[in-house]
């Protein structure tokens, strides 16, 4: 679907918004429009990264958006956002994408309406700022998430749920932190020194916001990952040193069990009548003064 969203507004340059295009409609915007193979091809396709790169005539410019998805499990480029290619000049905007995306339609009603922003660098600016927003909204949730998951760490019992939540949480972060790496080669183009004004340092402002929220999300999500294993290994090994302080009380007892465990006839102790309660008294003896042992080293 073509619309034409800056019919009622612009005067002096159009602004084309492509929705789930067919190839055919996109090769016929290229050759109207005069657009290269290369950006063509990369505007097709749907898993392509960020990128801002100039051809003669044009700029073209892709940014990706965060797309609310109900998958928990979510944590790929393509299933966490939806592309949004821009081809820009001086006398037309092209925006192309596969979904619906509702900040276009605002941006072209309510942003874009006044005198000074009657330009296709100002409408790009927009989208742009628009784009760095929709991820503050996931990066909320996200936050909250880690805030959970660090009460179930150091508050509660840790389980493998616990810790493939956790994992998911880290890879959504790790994705949209690329992108916005990514992404921030856009921000410096649209805000070079040449070009520089109110709006552009507003999207530059939004961009290290997010940047931002998102280094410190990766860096908690991260540490949250480390003292868990931490906890796990702490746990493992205390449980490791009380089956070890069993095993010795039980050592020198199953010595002495072996000992007389032993078939020779020969035995002096086997005859005596004081034997059996003997040897059960050595063994007490010998848990005692294990204990004290132990106690001296203070390892109990």
């Amino acid at each position: 679907m073509i619309k034409n969203l800056g019919k009622k507004h612009f005067d002096n340059f159009e602004w084309l918004d492509v929705t789930a295009p067919t190839a055919e409609e996109v090769h016929e915007i290229a050759v109207k429009y005069d657009l290269h193979e290369e950006s063509v091809n990369d505007c097709l396709q749907p898993g392509h990264l960020p990128k801002y790169e100039r051809f003669k005539g044009y700029t073209f410019i892709i940014v990706r958006v965060y797309y609310p998805v109900k998958d928990q499990e979510a944590d790929t480029v393509q299933e966490l956002t939806n592309k949004v290619a821009i081809f820009i000049s001086d006398k037309f905007i092209i925006t192309i994408h596969r979904n619906e995306w509702e900040p276009l339609h605002t941006i072209s009603e309510e942003y874009v309406i006044t005198d000074d922003c009657k330009h296709p660098n100002h409408v790009l600016t927009e989208i742009v700022k628009a784009a760095l927003h929709s991820f503050e909204a996931p990066g909320t949730k996200l936050t909250q998430h880690i805030e959970f998951y660090e009460e179930q760490v150091f508050l509660k019992d840790r389980n493998v749920s616990f810790l493939k939540g956790l994992y998911f949480i880290k890879r959504k972060i790790d994705v949209i932190k690329r992108l916005l790496i990514l992404t921030h080669e856009i921000v410096d183009k649209i805000d070079s020194k040449e070009n520089s004004n109110a709006y552009t340092r507003e999207c530059r402002d939004m961009y290290v916001k997010q940047q931002s929220l998102y280094d410190s999300l990766l860096e908690q999500a991260t540490q949250l990952l480390n003292i868990y294993f931490n906890i796990s290994a702490q746990r493992t090994n205390e449980t490791m040193r009380v089956l070890t302080i069993f095993s010795v009380f039980f050592m020198p007892l199953t010595f002495i069990v072996g000992v007389y465990g032993m078939n020779f006839k020969y035995m002096p102790e086997l005859e005596q009548r004081w034997g059996y309660p003997g040897v059960m008294v050595l063994m007490a003896v010998v848990i005692v003064v294990v204990y004290f042992w132990f106690k001296r080293k203070k390892w109990l």
